[in-house]
């Protein structure tokens, strides 16, 4: 007889959890899926999917607002909210048969659907019904944190979470944070027509990105309409009154909703981990080696619920390796590689990282060159009437090897593809200028930028040697 039932057991079914059971089914192994709510977890149902579905609305609006610009007349987007949110809820289910336990079972893995429970390192506990295994993953992801602001009522006040569930465009809304999420639905929700103002407790939004990413996006949230207040933190709410205070103001805000967007923790209540000896970080993540094991020898960990990059497609390369050591061991081990790990910001314009950042690269004392070049060269911005936004490469003094890529720009997610894949395989921006890129694409501005770089890279030495070379060719 098998000392274990199972190969595996993954405890949640969201962007970690599906890849942890698909990698598992397609070895071959006996894996059960748990899963307490719905398949697909946040980023299908509160997260990735129906955001941008929202942003994709948003902007059709704003385009059509600013048809004059591209010689159209008479041209106005009226928003019916409710077909907004109609759509957003019919994006959702298009994409969640993918995630369905349907599709998962037909792939071979057990579904189960309740609240898991561990009790020893090698069994867990689904509403009284226990499954042993050799092995498990944790992939319970994360949660929004909700300020503690007095006098908030809990009618008023919406998360990334609960969201989706609005069936009316609040006419006057605060976004709290200013973070991707507070970003990206700030500017949705006033180009779909409510009056928002973002409220940001650093100086500068998106504190992660380097100082002129916040700058612009700044400028161009007000030039919008948004009221953006950077340098404040929310007091206390009077009725629907918000007052936030800044270094020289306090400012009293009259609004319909509160959107909270200040952060998410992880989820790791309620599972009995604690118990088990597995340790967790001062910020809730569970502490893991570099090959997604936890303290506890046969339980690993994949997703938000580690961290530190909250990204989907994070979670998922995270969750292969977490299930392919589980399977493996100890006969084989893969190590997770964090040095290249790309991420986007669905703003219009977009803005996409990859690397280490001007800001980073100079705290840690490295001598690098900075690539700065505007998209307003790019031939496809100028026909598209959308040229705001630029591309920023570091690199080592001396050296053509990327040490980090920013692209602030539309498509930005997209184009910051090919430094990617120039950063993961060693390519240097010599590389990336010797390929032929289609013209005209906004993809052609990561070769334009490699040029901007290769031309201030030159040595003169060689310069001063083509020279006398073509003047000998004279004679």
């Amino acid at each position: 007889m098998s000392r274990y039932d199972h190969n595996l057991v993954v405890v949640g079914a969201g962007s970690a959890g599906l890849v942890a059971a698909l990698v598992a089914s397609t070895a071959r192994a006996r894996v059960v899926l748990v899963e307490r709510d719905k398949m697909g977890g946040d980023c299908l149902h509160t997260g990735c999917v129906p955001s941008k579905a929202l942003i994709a609305s948003a902007k059709a609006v704003h385009q059509l607002n600013v048809a004059t610009n591209y010689g159209l007349r008479n041209v106005q987007g009226n928003v019916d909210f409710k077909a907004v949110m109609a759509r957003v809820h019919r994006v959702i289910a298009s994409i969640a048969p993918k995630d369905s336990i349907a599709r998962y079972e037909s792939l071979g893995v057990t579904c189960v659907r309740g609240h898991a429970e561990i009790p020893d390192p090698h069994c867990v506990v689904v509403d009284g019904v226990g499954y042993k295994t050799k092995n498990i993953v944790i992939a319970t992801g994360a949660e929004p944190v909700v300020l503690p602001i007095p006098g908030l009522d809990a009618d008023d006040c919406v998360t990334s979470t609960n969201l989706w569930s609005i069936q009316e465009l609040p006419g006057r809304l605060v976004v709290v944070g200013g973070g991707p999420i507070g970003c990206e639905l700030a500017q949705a929700f006033n180009r779909l027509g409510s009056d928002v103002t973002l409220v940001e407790t650093e100086d500068r939004l998106l504190p992660r990105e380097d100082e002129e990413v916040g700058t612009i996006m700044a400028d161009i949230f007000r030039r919008e309409g948004v009221r953006v207040l950077t340098g404040y933190r929310p007091d206390r709410c009077v009725g629907k009154r918000l007052s936030v205070t800044g270094s020289i103001s306090v400012e009293e805000l009259n609004f319909d909703r509160i959107l909270i967007a200040t952060g998410r923790r992880p989820r790791t209540t309620g599972m009995g981990i604690e118990k088990l000896g597995i340790r967790t970080e001062p910020n809730g993540t569970l502490v893991v080696d570099r090959y997604l094991r936890t303290t506890v020898d046969s339980v690993y960990a994949a997703g938000d619920v580690v961290g530190p990059y909250q990204f989907t497609h994070m979670a998922g390369h995270q969750a292969w390796i977490a299930a392919a050591n589980a399977l493996a061991r100890p006969f084989w081990r893969y190590a997770l590689d964090e040095s290249v790990v790309p991420w986007a910001t669905f703003t219009d314009p977009e803005v996409a990282r990859v690397g280490l950042s001007e800001e980073q690269a100079r705290a840690l004392g490295r001598d690098v060159v900075v690539t700065h070049y505007e998209l307003d060269d790019v031939d496809r911005a100028q026909t598209e009437g959308q040229t705001e936004g630029f591309v920023k490469l570091i690199t080592a003094c001396g050296s053509d090897r990327l040490l980090g890529a920013l692209v602030v720009g539309p498509e930005a997610g997209e184009i910051i593809s090919e430094y990617v894949t120039a950063m993961t395989h060693g390519l240097g921006l010599r590389k990336i200028f010797s390929t032929i890129h289609v013209y005209p694409t906004r993809m052609d501005a990561a070769r334009l930028a490699a040029g901007t770089w290769r031309r201030k890279n030159i040595s003169e030495r060689l310069l001063g040697l083509s020279q006398r070379m073509n003047d000998y060719m004279r004679l």
